[in-house]
């Protein structure tokens, strides 16, 4: 209920619109510093009505008059007293604590009340005329404006009013200057300086809603951030698995029942060739499982380039065709000058052929496979053809875009050439063989493609 608690940004000042003092934001949500003016204020004005108060209360005493005005005079100064603190103490309660009594439908009766009061003491003693002063902020804080302007006036002319009664008292009849000028300029200054208040209090709050607003922004752009960022490694980590480890685990099962049935027959010179192919198999496999740990380069290209290392490729897939018995002829060219590649655009092209080949000799039942490496002014192609059963693109689109568990290689390898602007093109049909097109352009790469392996 105190006049100098803060009023709200969006709605008329009220009783308890305002929070407490233990309630306002801290100083560093303002970097205006306006809390600390807000409070300074506010204190200041409960410390002044205290101070003009105790002052009348002494002039009273020490005037000399009769002992039922006087013993008149303290009993109302000791609940003017009494009823401003219940309202303060009330509010700042509600302010501390919401599910305590609410003082605002009270707000205007008790103002009344302590203005009644008042007036009751000017006409005992004039040296309560000057309490008008903090109750004019009572009067800006506890009304809405259009009440609280009027509210001022009519206190201000009673003010004028007492003072001339009292000294009329005195033995002069006339209204002098000072009257006038004392309590009109009071009233004015008090209505400046609230509008001040309340407009330094709601450019402090603008702040600092602005600065929750952007708080709560950067922990929301934070979250999505991480969010992208988990979504992106899973697919990474996803394109890798499939065009490494799935294809070799697929490879050791394959070779693993060939070499049973090999047992089977009594070939164990077969059998011995094909589980050399499983062991091989599994030590590659774990040297990608390592790098993926590590983050680096495939293990092929530490040893050598992507020419040879696609050269060795074929030579690979021939050989796990051959040991499941199949005749599939698989062999790579090279045409152009190879130029030095960044790393992601040789693991890039490496699992591209890769996923190719395992698809050639695990579907295709194909008997020629060539892979081609192309170095061109400015690109780098790939293509992959295989002689096999083919199959309509059309159809695996769709099976793709149903989600049921088709085609998730081609999926992979069109999302890890978009990193790099690359393209991906399949021609084939039924029964005429497939070829798988790789367009990858040769310019600088930014952080992220760097980042993309």
């Amino acid at each position: 209920m105190q006049g100098a608690d803060l009023p709200q940004v969006t709605a008329q000042p009220s009783l308890t619109a305002q929070p407490s003092l233990t309630a306002q934001p801290s100083l560093t949500a303002h970097p205006s510093g306006a809390p600390v003016i807000l409070r300074v204020l506010r204190v200041s004005l409960h410390v002044g009505f205290a101070v003009l108060l105790l002052v009348a209360v002494l002039r009273l005493v020490a005037a000399g008059l009769s002992p039922l005005a006087t013993a008149a005079g303290l009993v109302l100064a000791m609940l003017l007293a009494a009823v401003y603190l219940v309202g303060t103490v009330l509010e700042k309660r509600h302010a501390l604590n919401p599910k305590r009594l609410d003082p605002k439908p009270y707000a205007r009766w008790w103002l009344a009340v302590v203005c009644c009061l008042w007036l009751l003491l000017m006409l005992i003693s004039p040296d309560f005329a000057w309490i008008a002063f903090p109750l004019f902020f009572l009067q800006l804080h506890v009304l809405p404006r259009r009440l609280a302007l009027p509210a001022i006036a009519a206190s201000t002319a009673l003010l004028i009013a007492a003072m001339w009664f009292h000294n009329r008292g005195a033995g002069a009849d006339a209204l002098q200057l000072p009257m006038v000028l004392g309590p009109v300029f009071g009233a004015a200054f008090a209505v400046v300086t609230g509008l001040a208040y309340r407009a330094l209090y709601v450019e402090g709050e603008n702040q600092r809603l602005a600065a929750e607003e952007l708080r709560r922004t950067r922990a929301e752009l934070a979250r999505s951030q991480h969010d992208a960022g988990v979504l992106a490694e899973r697919e990474r980590l996803a394109r890798e698995i499939h065009d490494t480890l799935a294809q070799g685990f697929s490879s050791i099962v394959l070779m693993g029942r060939s070499a049973e049935k090999a047992l089977d027959a009594g070939d164990a010179a077969a059998a011995r060739d094909r589980l050399r192919t499983v062991r091989e198999t599994a030590a590659s496999n774990l040297a990608e499982a390592r790098n993926f740990v590590r983050g680096l380069r495939p293990p092929d290209l530490e040893e050598s380039g992507l020419a040879d290392t696609l050269r060795r490729l074929c030579t690979k897939t021939e050989a796990e065709a051959a040991a499941r018995g199949a005749m599939l002829r698989c062999r790579f060219e090279l045409h152009g000058t190879p130029v030095p590649l960044p790393n992601p655009h040789q693991t890039t092209l490496l699992r591209a052929a890769q996923s190719s080949l395992a698809n050639v000799w695990a579907h295709a039942h194909a008997s020629t496979a060539v892979v081609t490496l192309s170095f061109l002014d400015a690109e780098v192609t790939l293509d992959v053809f295989d002689d096999g059963a083919g199959f309509d693109p059309v159809a695996a689109a769709a099976a793709e875009a149903r989600g049921d568990g088709t085609g998730v290689g081609l999926k992979s390898l069109r999302e890890r050439l978009a990193a790099f602007d690359g393209t991906l093109d399949v021609e084939s049909a039924p029964g005429e063989g497939t070829v798988v097109a790789i367009r990858l352009p040769l310019g600088t790469l930014n952080p992220a493609q760097e980042a993309s392996q």
